[in-house]
């Protein structure tokens, strides 16, 4: 028996469908390539962009009694924007110097209070003290409070991120 030898007019044909499943795998891995590539290496509009928020206003402030500011802060979970309410007790120093503190005490996360009979911030869970400038007076907390970054636009007070102390 012989073998049928491939003629010369199939022969093009094979080439030209091998090389059109290539091309067109080749474009399949390029546009799976391109979004990702760009996920990866090119910054997100969201973390470039102004992360203030409104808080309040100042010139309602007394010095050394500490006041608790509700806003509305914006996150990102996944592909979600959501926006939430925060606090954040702001306190206005005797030569003016505005701090805003992070709601929760740092310890376990609990949520303080100003006791103004006893001039502290007080952790009802596990009796953490916290003097007006934030420091640990007494009990389990491990640091000070955690401040936002905040600065002062005409009247109005604006908190950015929460940082250690």
């Amino acid at each position: 028996m012989e073998k049928s030898q491939p003629t010369i007019d199939s022969l093009p044909r094979r080439k030209f469908y091998a090389a059109a499943v290539f091309v067109l795998n080749a474009l399949m891995g390029i546009a799976l390539a391109i979004p990702a590539i760009a996920y990866l290496l090119v910054p997100s509009r969201k973390r470039q962009q102004d992360q203030w928020v409104e808080a309040g206003d100042v010139g309602t402030l007394v010095p050394n009694s500490p006041v608790e500011m509700s806003f509305r802060k914006s996150r990102v979970d996944g592909w979600r924007t959501i926006s939430e309410k925060a606090t954040a007790w702001v306190v206005k120093k005797p030569d003016g110097e505005l701090v805003a503190f992070g709601p929760q005490c740092t310890h376990l996360g609990c949520a303080y209070h100003w006791e103004e009979k006893q001039n502290q911030f007080v952790c009802p869970c596990h009796t953490t003290l916290f003097s007006i400038d934030g420091k640990v007076i007494s009990g389990p907390a491990p640091r000070p409070l955690d401040r936002y970054a905040i600065k002062v636009d005409g009247t109005k007070l604006k908190v950015g991120d929460l940082h250690h102390a």
